[in-house]
Formats: structure tokens, sequence, C-alpha cells
């Protein structure tokens, strides 16, 4: 039997994350919540909605992620896939079947969740998201010919590929540098077009101007230290 478990790094979304909890499908055997530094209600509401729940304080979204794989290496039993998932209620938690069918049914290595313009809620991502997201998977195509069109964080992969990718971002480039990993390690992958809406409360990275920019800098740096060896 296939087991799923999902990571999700959250920091202040007690406003969303029960809705997040509430649509994952019964495929998935534990969902994993965790709560990077939160100050209001989130871990209270993740675990009341039956989440597992680890807190992470260093902040950053590879931290978060991160702490979610440390704790699922030291489980017993390990899962055969993991999703990762924002927090925010922006991506549809239901799609999480279409994400990893290619992996079950088509034995593909790593799916990410596209964010196609015709699927997205209007304001949904920002100019900068936008732009932000051309430009990197224009540079890894031109850099690597890769195939990717976008760098949403709605993903799935095969555990024991996650494990070779021995990931290391701590902050903003976890989700690029597990795509440019997964090319220099010649994963299979595959885009499935997604839905994604306004997100629920305010963006911590595109929502501010140090975030947008110390995003964009850490995905190019990855781009660029990638495109040298």
């Amino acid at each position: 039997m296939t087991k799923i478990k999902v990571i999700i790094p959250a920091f202040n979304e007690q406003d969303s994350i029960v809705n997040v909890i509430n649509d994952i499908p019964d495929i998935v055997e534990e969902v994993i919540v965790v709560s990077n530094n939160s100050t209001d209600n989130t871990e209270i509401n993740a675990r009341n909605a039956g989440a597992t729940v680890l807190t992470e304080n260093k902040k950053g979204y590879g931290y978060a992620c991160l702490k979610g794989m440390e704790y699922i290496a030291k489980e017993e039993t390990k899962p055969n896939i993991i999703v990762f998932l924002d927090g925010d209620y922006s991506d549809y938690p239901e799609e999480l079947t279409k994400i990893v069918a290619p992996i079950l049914k088509d034995d593909i290595d790593f799916v990410i969740g596209a964010r196609i313009k015709r699927l997205r809620e209007q304001g949904s991502m920002t100019p900068q998201q936008v732009f932000g997201n051309w430009l990197a998977t224009f540079l890894m195509k031109i850099m690597f010919s890769a195939k990717f069109t976008d760098l949403g964080p709605f993903r799935a992969i095969k555990y024991d590929k996650l494990l070779a990718l021995n990931m290391k971002d701590k902050t903003y480039g976890w989700t690029v540098e597990m795509q440019l990993k997964a090319i220099k390690q010649k994963l299979s992958y595959i885009e499935i077009p997604v839905k994604y809406r306004n997100r629920i409360g305010v963006s911590k990275v595109s929502g501010t101007v140090k975030g947008t920019i110390f995003a964009g800098i850490k995905i190019l740096g990855w781009i660029f230290k990638y495109s040298f060896k």
C-alpha cells in the first residue's frame, strides 16, 4: 500500500489552516503542519483539525520543510510519497490526487502543480510573482534544457528521491533548489495544471518588498550556482 504524507509549512495561518487540512483527500496517511515561529492560533487550529503539529522557530520556508523531513526520518515506517503544500489555502488541496497520480500510475519521480494562467483566480499571483516564475523557468530552460513553467509550491516527490536530493536551502530558494537538483539527478518529472486562488491573509513573501527582493536573489542565486557545476 502506498503511503503518502503531506508537509505544510505555516507561519501565522490560523484563518486558513483548518480549510487546508480538511480538504486534503483521505488517501493521505498523515498531515504534518510545521509552525514556522507562528504567534497566532495556527498550531492549536491545526492540531484540532487532526494534523501532526511541529514547531520550527528558525524563520524560513526551507527550515520548516526540513523540520518536517526530520520528523519523518525518525518514524519507523517511511512514506512512499511526500507532498508539499502551502498553508494559506491558495492551492486546492483536493487536487492532491491529480498531483500524485503520475507517480502512482506512471512511476514519475517528481510532480509540480503548475499554476497556469487560465486556472488562476484574478489577483492570486502578483505581477512580480508571475515575472519571477517566468524568468526562473526561462533560465532553467536555456541553461539546463528544463521543461518547467512554474516554481509552484504544491508538489509531490517519491520519498527516496527526495532524500537523494540532499536539500539544503533554509529560506526562499527551497522550491527552485528541488527543481534544479531534480534536473541534475535526471529525475523524471512532469507538471500538472492546478487551480490557484487568492490566499487567506497577507503573503509573507510576495506581499512585501523585502520578501520579493530576497526571494528573487535566492532563486537566481541557485540557478547561476548550478549553471557552473
